[in-house]
């Protein structure tokens, strides 16, 4: 899990109330964090020992070392 705790994302919300949300790892994925953005501002997420997943929900731009995302209307 080393290599997967260097992996950061940034997401810039393009609209007010984009949701931001943490899943967890191991048999079961459960919702474990949740941030609310507000249009323009930035959150830097870091996958952990505890995260293997970030879902995304709302209008914004997701810039990872594999490229820059956006999300559908």
């Amino acid at each position: 899990m080393k290599d997967a705790q260097n992996e950061y994302i940034v997401v810039k919300a393009k609209s007010q109330g984009v949701q931001v949300i943490g899943l967890t790892r191991g048999q079961d994925t459960k919702f474990h964090h949740t941030e609310k953005l507000d249009k323009g501002e930035v959150l830097i997420a870091q996958f952990t020992d505890h995260t293997s997943a970030i879902k995304i929900r709302g209008k914004a731009t997701v810039m990872t070392k594999h490229g820059v995302i956006d999300t559908e209307d």
